[in-house]
């Protein structure tokens, strides 16, 4: 693909800036976003803005597609997300109410074209609770643009080779909210020597005149002009063509013809012209230029200049615009020193993020906010904002300290580094809330990986943990597969930058090839340009490093090294937390094996194959067992569940299934076999309660007879490949009556049939009724083809490992009938 051209790109932002302005419009919204995938397609990346600046947005100018977050949702499902108000948005999208805990609402569509998704789209209002959101119509208009923008960014794609995808490091493009201009003006073209007169339709509206009826003439726009400006303006007209200099002039142009009691009124308008410099003579006798109304803005001016309030005005991503004499008095500081600059940050006393929260709370908001602050050393002032989506006026005025206040407190000194801002504290909520969710050592490096290598461009991402004093690989993700191999089985004390970060306690930033050559001189570099060293430490304990890679030179800002230094300490809280999970986990999921079966018994007549599959929404052991028991009569198979996941059910699980397997042993009936475990189990005192299927097969007769303690059904599969639902009478749960009683029901098994024992883990659905499981689970056992025993197991549980959450432990037991007769 060749180089995409300053032209190409400029098509792109121009495609962009038009939907996007076109959708906070139609949408009767203050502001807009288009977000477009990363290269790597592991982030959005913020393309263009309308209304609502990037530095408003913190921390949002990456988002992992991974995310909990509105933008992300559209963009991975392909589906609207609409939010109609701030309790909905709290509701469906817990972190982002965290991170922007504002009343707002939001609708975010998805961008693409051609079942191809490229990013999203997402508008924001102003929605005080109880808001209706955004019309069926509205958000049918709005997924009609964000179609149209997807199908423009294909075609120049398709036409320019530009790519779709959008470079973290590119700045977004950032337009105003549509709205009436802020300033009325009109340009002209003024031939001297003729007297002709060129001007725009806007030019003529200010000076009163019909613009399909202007002659052209100056002498005609003269006329509306007060007697006092007229010979002045020629004659500064003519001086500008005879020196080639600047006009600027303040003109009282007639506002009507009406005669009112104080005679004519005028109003003041401004006009600037110059020739233009060029060699023809004839175009130097041109005066060109434009004429403004600035009366609003004077009167506005002189007003607010008289009041003994403070006023000031900011721009929408805070800095101030405006400040009134009265402002610099009651902050006492110089008017010119808070020009162009945030409050926050020209006013120390002003530096806590919370005053930083108030602006954006109105701006995301839409509400006005107020709050009281001290400045040095006991002036309490009072500041209220009132926002519009172009920026925000704000008052200020002296009061008394708050009531709660004893004493007027004594301002405490600047602080030695900048206080965290609200794009620090995003990353910081969004990894750590991310982490919550995360068990698993595995689990906690892949969302390490999602979040921090979108929000800082990053290519490559290791995670070292400590063992006996060395440091191991745990994780790696990235392109460049020897990535950092050097530091593994690295003791701690080597002089390396995996191990001194982690000795120190200090993170270590190194932003170029040169940098690492000074300090490691050693070192392979491979493909990477740049490194993060960020040491995990838990409790005071050495966890482990996490290492950041990026292929090209990264430059890291005070605000980077802040946000990963924080971050850093939640990681390694995780990844220690994972780390005993996983130990125990093991621990406990061997001590449940361990009471299972080691093996099957080999039998002439049957071939038997079992499977288990712990639950993945937690560590604890449940109760399910099967086993395979060789009788003097035959063989008897069974299987069961104790209700619960504990120690206490894995070790009443142990003594029920021995008890099982003693009076098979001495030869009782099936109904027998269950009455004795139901009183063992109620002699063991647990309290918990089993569920249990028995069969006592007679390989000479095929027949077996079954018996059931509140089981699922088992399942049969016939030699022709259908199957059926066995139902065998049942008894109750055992743990529940010492006077139970089983029934035992005859079922006749010709060979090469197949029988299915199962907990109902394999069976359970969520939101599904029990049977319609069970009989899906027969649908399965009669067309999953299979050529062994070991095979047909696997695939009636692969639906089950397709699911991402299951309450419970799968056992499964299948037994296939041979027509060899035992030797009696």
């Amino acid at each position: 693909m060749g180089a995409v051209t300053v032209g190409e790109t400029a098509e792109r932002e121009d495609l962009l800036t038009i939907a996007l302005g076109k959708a906070v419009q139609g949408a009767g919204a203050y502001s807009g976003s288009v977000f477009l995938r990363s290269r790597d397609r592991r982030a959005l990346v913020l393309a263009a803005t309308c209304g609502m600046p990037p530095s408003l947005l913190g921390g949002w100018r990456l988002i992992p597609v991974s995310s909990p977050i509105p933008v992300a949702t559209a963009f991975t499902s392909g589906r609207t997300v609409h939010l109609a108000d701030a309790d909905e948005t709290v509701r469906r999208y817990p972190q982002l109410a965290v991170a922007l805990p504002y009343a707002f609402g939001s609708c975010s569509v998805p961008v693409g074209a051609g079942g191809e998704t490229f990013g999203a789209l997402a508008v924001v209002w102003a929605a005080p609770p109880g808001s209706a959101g955004l019309s069926k119509g509205r958000r049918r208009h709005l997924r009609a643009l964000a179609g149209r923008l997807g199908s423009s960014l294909a075609a120049l794609r398709a036409r320019t080779g530009d790519p779709v995808e959008c470079d973290p490091q590119t700045l977004p493009v950032e337009t105003p909210a549509p709205g009436a201009p802020a300033v009325r003006a009109g340009l002209f073209d003024w031939d001297l020597r003729t007297g002709a007169l060129l001007a725009d339709d806007e030019f003529c509206a200010l000076f009163g005149l019909d613009p399909r009826a202007f002659d052209g003439r100056a002498d005609t726009l003269a006329a509306r002009l007060h007697p006092g400006d007229r010979a002045a303006f020629r004659a500064a007209a003519r001086a500008a063509a005879a020196e080639g200099r600047l006009v600027s002039r303040s003109l009282r142009v007639r506002e009507d013809e009406g005669e009112g009691p104080g005679g004519e009124r005028y109003r003041t308008l401004d006009i600037w012209g110059r020739v233009p410099e060029v060699r023809d003579e004839r175009a130097r006798s041109h005066l060109v230029g434009v004429v403004i109304d600035p009366r609003a803005g004077r009167a506005a001016t002189a007003a607010v200049e008289r009041l003994r309030d403070g006023l000031f005005s900011l721009t929408p991503d805070g800095r101030v615009s405006y400040a009134n004499r009265s402002l610099a008095e009651l902050l006492d500081v110089r008017g010119e020193v808070l020009l162009g600059q945030c409050l926050w940050d020209a006013l120390p006393w002003l530096s806590d993020p919370a005053f930083e929260f108030r602006h954006r709370s109105v701006m995301v908001s839409q509400a006005p906010s107020s709050f009281v602050a001290c400045r040095p050393p006991d002036r309490w002032l009072a500041f209220s904002l009132h926002p519009d989506a172009d920026g925000v006026t704000g008052r200020v005025v002296a009061v008394g300290p708050p009531a709660s206040a004893e004493e007027p407190p004594v301002a405490p000194p600047p602080p030695a580094a900048a206080p965290a801002r609200l794009g620090v504290m995003y990353h910081v909520l969004q990894l750590g809330s991310a982490l919550t969710e995360a068990v698993t050592v595995r689990e906690v490096c892949q969302v390490v990986a999602d979040q921090l290598l979108p929000a800082f461009g990053g290519q490559q991402l290791a995670l070292y943990v400590v063992r006996d004093g060395t440091m191991h690989l745990s994780f790696h993700t990235g392109h460049h597969e020897s990535f950092l191999d050097w530091l593994e089985g690295m003791p701690l004390h080597a002089r390396l930058p995996g191990t001194e970060t982690l000795t120190s306690g200090v993170p270590l930033f190194i932003e170029t090839r040169h940098g690492l050559a000074e300090g490691y001189p050693d070192i392979p570099t491979g493909e990477v340009n740049s490194w993060a060293y960020l040491p995990l430490i838990a409790s005071s304990r050495p966890v482990g490093t996490c290492v950041l890679g990026f292929d090209e030179v990264h430059h890291f800002t005070t605000k980077d090294r802040g946000v990963l230094t924080a971050l850093a300490g939640l990681i390694a809280q995780a990844l220690e937390r994972a780390r005993l999970y996983d130990a125990e986990f093991a621990l406990a999921r061997g001590l449940q094996r361990g009471l299972l079966p080691h093996r099957l018994p080999e039998l002439p007549y049957v071939r038997t194959a079992a499977r288990y599959l712990p639950c993945t929404s937690g560590m604890d052991i449940g109760g399910d067992w099967y086993d395979v028991i060789p009788t003097a009569g035959g063989v008897a198979l069974v299987i069961g569940d104790v209700e619960g996941h504990s120690i206490a059910a894995a070790a009443t699980m142990a003594q029920l299934r021995s008890a099982v397997r003693a009076f098979a042993a001495v030869g009782h009936a099936p109904g027998e076999v269950l009455a004795g475990a139901n009183r063992t189990l109620l002699d063991l005192d647990s309290g918990l309660l089993a569920s249990c299927c028995y069969l006592a097969l007679d390989p000479g007769s095929h027949r077996a007879h079954a018996v059931r303690a509140g089981h699922p059904p088992p399942l049969l599969r016939h030699p022709d490949g259908t199957a059926e639902v066995l139902d065998p009478e049942t008894g109750p749960l055992l743990g529940v009556d010492p006077a139970s009683e089983y029934p035992q029901t005859p079922v006749d098994l010709a060979p090469g049939s197949i029988l299915a024992l199962y907990t109902d883990g394999l069976s359970e659905e969520r939101g599904t009724d029990i049977d319609v499981g069970i009989d899906r689970l027969r649908a399965s056992l009669a067309h999953a083809p299979a050529g062994s025993l070991d095979e047909l197991a696997d695939r009636l549980l692969q639906h089950a490992r397709r699911s991402s959450y299951r309450a419970d432990d799968i056992a499964l037991l299948l037994t296939e009938f041979h027509p060899v007769t035992p030797p009696r």
